[in-house]
């Protein structure tokens, strides 16, 4: 006789699942469920040697089901509101032998198929919600336009913001047939604002860091003086460009194979031979000559700039030599220098041009903070208050626990 499902930490172990309080269990014997007490209730079949037999709880709906060898056998209890339990597995016969299963393999039930299900009912269920009545003066699609607008304002995008309106404007005359609507207060004001916070985020992101730094001390030359963690990441970022330029060096073109590169052996890499087709003609000497010292000035311009690489990182070292928390920092930048090829370390990913974007982002909200703006737009607060709001739904495993915001609805 063997009985399984899920107990208080208070309950006997000297009795099966399902016979005490605050205990609850489905037998083989019989097929019954236990709820907390000695009288059974018909639920499904017996069980008994070489089957597999599982429970779980749904504490979404707050209810437990069973199953046996792979097939659900459908909810056997209720109401299971605020409880705290452990699986719990009861045996009458002495020496009986069983295998448990708590995730360590795949289950014989497909787990998987239930919660997708589940999470496609809730985010149905999300998606089809009306939130008209949080914003009664428009309607949810506009209200979605206003968002993404004030999105492209906020974040420097002016060209994007104007096209993004008039696109706006061009719908709503084809949607109300009149070519006289005027869009003057869809259409985003030249702000002059937003075009400098543009030029200072498009030389980031083209990499000219010096550019970004002078546009800034330009136009808001307070920002890096009271955000000095600012002024550091941009000069690191500004330290990354310059290894990633050294890096990029790297890539030589064919050198002839017979030929010495007057001895540029420092350079840490290695020169590609290229083999030449027996019909190819034979190159004249000049021609190797000058890929020999096309390849000779490269080398030339590598180690300069990895000598301006190297004096600017001990500057930068030098000048934040009194700032404990920029030592992590240092730390990750720093062991670029520890490869060949700082493209294949593990710190790659500073080189990759997507890092240039917090660095933006950073600076931008820097700039707008500076002028009593928020440092984030509104859609921005919006998906972070929701990450706040599914995370509070997803305690004690409310439908929250199904739910990734970016996962699910960002992608």
């Amino acid at each position: 006789m063997i009985g399984i499902g899920f107990s208080g930490p208070k309950v006997s172990l000297e009795k099966l699942p399902g016979w005490e309080p605050e205990s609850w269990g489905w037998h083989g014997d019989d097929g019954n469920t236990f709820c907390c007490q000695m009288t059974g209730k018909r639920y499904g079949p017996t069980f008994t040697t070489g089957d597999v037999v599982g429970c779980g709880i749904n504490f979404i709906t707050g209810s437990a089901f069973f199953t046996k060898n792979g097939v659900h056998q459908g909810n056997a209890f209720r109401d299971l509101k605020d409880i705290s339990v452990y699986p719990s597995v009861g045996m009458k016969r002495p020496h009986a032998q069983l295998t448990v299963n708590f995730g360590q393999r795949p289950f014989v039930f497909d787990i998987d198929d239930m919660i997708k299900r589940e999470r496609e009912a809730i985010s149905e269920a999300v998606i089809s919600t009306d939130i008209s009545s949080l914003h009664s003066h428009v309607d949810e699609n506009a209200f979605l336009k206003e968002l993404v607008a004030q999105y492209f304002a906020h974040d420097g995008f002016v060209e994007t913001a104007k096209a993004f309106a008039d696109e706006i404007v061009a719908e709503s005359k084809a949607l109300e047939h009149d070519t006289d609507v005027s869009h003057s207060n869809d259409r985003i004001e030249e702000d002059l604002d937003a075009t400098n916070r543009q030029q200072i985020r498009a030389a980031i992101m083209d990499g000219d860091i010096d550019k970004a730094i002078k546009r800034t001390h330009a136009y808001y030359p307070q920002v890096l003086q009271d955000q000095s963690h600012v002024y550091f990441r941009l000069r690191c970022q500004k330290f990354v460009e310059m290894i990633r330029q050294t890096a990029e060096l790297l890539e030589l073109p064919p050198a002839k194979p017979t030929k010495s590169l007057n001895d540029h052996s420092l350079m840490p890499m290695d020169i590609e031979h290229t083999e030449m087709e027996l019909d190819d003609p034979k190159p004249e000497v000049e021609d190797w000559d000058k890929m020999e010292m096309e390849v000779a000035d490269i080398s030339v311009k590598y180690h300069e700039l990895l000598e301006e690489t190297i004096q600017y990182g001990q500057e930068l070292k030098q000048e934040f030599q009194n700032d404990a928390s920029t030592e992590a920092a240092f730390k990750e930048i720093f062991s670029l220098f520890m490869y060949e090829d700082p493209r294949k370390s593990p710190q790659a990913h500073l080189l990759d041009r997507a890092s240039r974007v917090p660095v933006t982002e950073e600076l931008n909200s820097a700039i707008l903070v500076s002028l009593g703006k928020s440092s984030s737009a509104a859609i921005e607060l919006l998906y972070q208050q929701t990450e706040v709001l599914v995370d509070y739904l997803a305690e004690e495993g409310g439908a929250g626990a199904l739910i990734n915001v970016r996962n699910d609805f960002l992608r």
